[in-house]
């Protein structure tokens, strides 16, 4: 791996920290989903997994190991490789707002499933439904998220990345 591909998985790795932290206030509101989208649009498949490792390595180190952490091993990459599949076909912003709105919506429902693993479906059971008012707030937010910035950040990463020189 080259110098310039793990200074760049590092500092888009810091920009989901930062982005995380910033909008952790605000519940179920979050930016790591549209992220996640553009970064694997402009960077590709392996520099967006790779920088999910980092991440999600970096979460634990912040926030202390959790069972949730290991979904996050799971789903950032599930994230990814849905928007590498769908980049071929998605010509707009709106269909990645479609993607990101479903993976809002069913965000708790899949840990409800990861954490039946561990705990049993008698616990998964009742963390989503308790959860279900979260998802749709998840949802429509990355909707939002994602149909208003997704054209402007995109402008601005590809001319930095034509600027930097980063194939």
């Amino acid at each position: 791996m080259k110098a310039k591909d793990i200074t760049l998985i590092a500092i888009l790795s810091a920009s989901l920290t930062a982005g995380k932290f910033v909008l952790s206030a605000v519940p179920n509101v979050e930016i790591i989903t549209f992220l996640f989208i553009i970064y694997t649009v402009i960077f590709g498949l392996k520099r967006s997994i790779l920088t999910s490792v980092v991440f999600t390595t970096t979460e634990i180190l912040i926030y202390g190991f959790g069972t949730w952490l290991l979904g996050y091993y799971i789903l950032w990459p599930i994230l990814i490789l849905i928007t590498h599949v769908l980049k071929r076909t998605i010509n707009s912003e709106y269909g990645f707002a479609i993607v990101a709105a479903i993976f809002g919506f069913l965000f708790g429902l899949f840990f409800a499933l990861f954490e039946s693993l561990f705990y049993g479906i008698g616990y998964a059971i009742p963390y989503w439904i308790r959860g279900i008012p979260f998802d749709i707030i998840h949802g429509v937010s990355n909707f939002i998220i994602v149909l208003v910035l997704y054209k402007p950040l995109t402008q601005t990463i590809q001319l930095a990345k034509k600027k930097m020189h980063i194939m």
